[in-house]
Order: structure tokens, then C-alpha cells, then sequence
């Protein structure tokens, strides 16, 4: 599951920084997804036909879908939302966590559709503007997105909702201390008993450090996450990243293995198999980019799928170029995002299609996006097509970020200042 959407076991390392106080068991707090569920079945319970308990516990579902990376949530929560309009059809609260559920199964079109519907019903919602800007940004619609999230600031002021999305379009326009700023506004304002919450936004905030290669800063976020969401998913993943730009491959590894053990979606197999690659465990690698492929081709028709990864499994560790552009192509018929863009590009670039594949990574940095990974591939795409000024642009640019993309960056610029990298 990707960034929109997404409860392990601490990991060994985690649990040694922050150790137990007691070794009696403690029964787990529930979550506060947990808490809305229970709230909502109360409810449910002293009055069957009140339909707004039923969208609240589809609703709370969905927030367990994130909690857990767990899609089972969403599917429970479909026949919770199915009661609601059997109770009252068309009902705008059930209609509008229908979008919702929409973007968690990542159909982003239909839920663009939907959300657009239900603007015209009442143009003064907020979160149907936060939900146009969700699914404008994966499509690739950037200035709707933007329109989206201003319109949610302009209805009502420094909410969070609206404030984390103005976050995110800020990074992908190249602004990752005014995304870092309003994601540290958002943290404030959020609710002590909100966890879950808080947890997702510091990981945001790593994110965001990790980006500009502030290690020290993403670690710290990462694990005051994990004190207050022990196990979270979406922290382990990018704990795992900070781990590897400090080539702790084995430590990134055991951090990649808790997190697919309780989220096995092929996106996170990928990661791990990337991870025990650079760990040196050939064999282990191998098997798990063989599993990872057979998982990605299972779910590569669906909108929720791990096609971008595929595509650069198949570009750059199976060597198998006319697949990944296969799989590009299908991908890109669905979204336009610079994420997309980029994975078609070098996907095209892979096999020798250079001017196409440069347009295509062109069209996905015009947005500011400044992103190591991106921008090493503009350099290494703008160097096949003979313009060697542009790549030393880009691999610079991709150096300077001083992330773990950035030192193959840094490598691609030293031989192309050598003179040894060919055209």
C-alpha cells in the first residue's frame, strides 16, 4: 500500500533504545481506530437501523486499514457502509467514506468522479476537497490538487487535514522546508490521544528529512513515531531507509522483515529484497525478487497494484527491459503523477528509447519535484541522449540531496567527469 493508505512487533533495535519498564504483560491499549469500531458497534447495538452508526464504523475501519496495512479493514468496512444506504440510500456522510474507501483501493479516477459529484451536492464540505486533492495528486493533476487544498484552508483555516495535504503538494513542488513547516504545524495541533495520527505525521516529517539528507533528524522523528505507535508500519519503512543511507543494510533488513510479516503486500517485499541485496545476501535476494515478481504479476491489473516497483525490478535487477516497458505502459494509461512518469521514462530509457524517456522525466520534474531518485535518472536519461551538460545538472542536483540514491548519483558524475561513461 502506498502513501495515502497505511502494527508490528518493536523491533529489537527500537525496544533497546526504549526499554520496557516492567516485565509483567500489559494488555494492549487498543488504538483509537479500536476505540471508534467499539463506539460504533455500541451503537449499532441499541439501535440497528441508525445508519450513521454504521458510517461511523466504516469510517473506523478505514482507519484500521491504515493503522494495520491490513485491506481486510476495507472490505468490512464496504458491508458496514452497504447497511448504511440499505437504511438511508444516498446518504451524504455514507457517500462521502465511499470516496474515501475509493482512494484506500487506490481507484483514484472513480474517486475523483464520486468526490466531484458530491462537491456539487454541498460545495462547502471541506474534506470532499481533501479527498479531490488526494486523487488529483496521484493522477497527476497537479493544479487541481492545488485549487483542492486551498479551498480547504480557505473554508476553514489550519486544518490539519487541509494543512498535511498543503504539506505534501509543497514537497512535490520542491519546497521541503515549507512542507517540513506545515507538517510541524500540523503535529501541534493534533490531539494527544490521536497516536495513530501523530505517528503518521512524524513519519511524514522523517520523510521529508530523509529527503534532504537530514539522517540524525529523520531517526529522532522516527522514533518518537515509534514510542507513540510502537510497530508502525509506516515508521519501520522509513527507519529502514535511514538505515541503509548509513549502510546498516543487516538493521534495515530485520526492520523490513517485521514490517512485511504483519503488512505482506509485494511493494514491501520489494523493499526487503532491494535491502537483503545490498546486505549481501545473494540467495535470500534472489528468493525474495522471485516471490516479489510472482506477488506484483497476481495484482498487476488492479488499481491497487505494485506496478512501479515491478517495473523497476524488471528494468534493474531481472534485466528484463521489454517487460518493464510492457508494464510502464499499462501503468500509465491510469495516472500522470511525476512517480509514474518516472518509472516510464526509464522504462523507455531501458530500452534505448532515450528522447521519449527524456520527455517523459522532463514532464515529471516540471512539477519542482526535487527527488534524488528522479533526478538521477533525468541525469543518466539527459547523458544517452548526448546532452552532457543537463546530466551533470541533474546528477548534481541528485548528489546534493545527499541521500542513498544520491552516491549512485554521485558515482554516475564521477565517470561522466572522468570521460569514462559512454554515450
Amino acid at each position: 500500500m502506498k502513501r495515502l493508505i497505511q502494527l508490528l512487533l518493536m523491533f529489537s533495535s527500537t525496544t533497546a533504545m526504549f526499554p520496557q519498564t516492567s516485565s509483567l504483560p500489559v494488555e494492549p491499549k487498543p488504538s483509537p481506530a479500536e476505540q471508534s469500531m467499539a463506539q460504533a458497534e455500541r451503537l449499532i447495538e441499541k439501535n440497528a437501523k441508525n445508519y450513521e452508526a454504521y458510517n461511523s464504523l466504516a469510517l473506523a475501519l478505514s482507519r484500521r486499514a491504515r493503522e494495520t496495512s491490513d485491506v481486510t479493514f476495507y472490505a468490512q468496512a464496504e458491508v458496514a457502509l452497504k447497511t448504511s444506504f440499505d437504511i438511508a440510500p444516498d446518504n451524504f456522510d455514507g457517500k462521502r467514506i465511499e470516496v474515501w474507501l475509493l482512494l484506500g483501493k487506490h481507484e483514484f479516477a472513480a474517486a475523483r468522479e464520486e468526490a466531484l459529484r458530491l462537491n456539487k451536492r454541498m460545495p462547502d464540505d471541506v474534506m470532499v476537497y481533501g479527498f479531490l486533492t488526494d486523487a488529483n495528486v496521484e493522477l497527476g493533476n497537479y493544479d487541481e490538487a492545488e485549487r483542492s487544498a486551498q479551498l480547504m484552508l480557505d473554508l476553514r483555516p489550519g486544518n490539519s487535514a487541509g494543512v498535511t495535504r498543503a504539506a505534501y503538494l509543497r514537497e512535490l513542488f520542491g519546497d521541503v522546508d515549507g512542507a517540513l513547516e506545515l507538517m510541524d504545524m500540523a503535529l501541534s495541533s493534533t490531539s494527544p490521544s490521536e497516536v495513530e495520527d501523530a505517528a503518521w505525521i512524524l513519519t511524514q516529517i522523517a520523510h521529508l528529512q530523509l529527503s534532504v539528507g537530514k539522517l540524525t533528524d529523520a531517526e529522532k522523528s522516527l522514533q518518537q513515531a515509534l514510542i507513540l505507535f510502537p510497530g508502525y508500519h509506516y515508521a519501520l519503512g522509513n527507519l529502514a531507509k535511514v538505515r541503509i543511507a548509513q549502510k546498516r543494510y543487516d538493521d534495515a533488513v530485520g526492520c523490513l522483515e517485521q514490517r512485511y510479516r504483519v503488512a505482506p503486500h509485494a511493494e514491501n517485499l520489494y523493499d526487503l529484497a532491494e535491502a537483503l541485496r545490498l546486505a549481501g545476501r545473494k540467495l535470500k535476494a534472489k528468493n525474495a525478487f522471485a516471490e516479489f515478481e510472482q506477488k506484483s504479476l497476481l495484482e498487476t491489473e488492479r488499481a491497487d497494484n505494485s506496478n512501479r516497483e515491478l517495473i523497476f525490478y524488471y528494468a534493474d535487477d531481472a534485466h528484463e527491459p521489454m517487460k518493464a516497458l510492457e508494464v510502464a505502459r499499462r501503468e500509465v494509461l491510469r495516472r500522470h503523477d511525476a512517480y509514474t512518469l518516472d518509472s516510464y521514462a526509464w522504462a523507455l530509457h531501458v530500452n534505448g528509447q532515450h528522447q521519449e524517456a527524456r520527455k517523459q522525466i522532463e514532464t515529471a520534474l516540471l512539477v519542482g519535484i526535487r527527488d534524488a531518485k528522479l533526478l538521477r535518472h533525468a541525469g543518466e536519461i539527459a547523458l544517452a541522449t548526448g546532452d552532457r551538460l543537463a546530466a551533470q545538472k541533474y546528477l548534481q542536483q541528485a548528489t546534493d540531496l545527499n541521500t542513498g540514491d544520491s552516491d549512485l548519483a554521485r558515482a554516475a558524475l564521477a565517470r561522466l567527469s572522468d570521460g569514462h561513461q559512454s554515450n
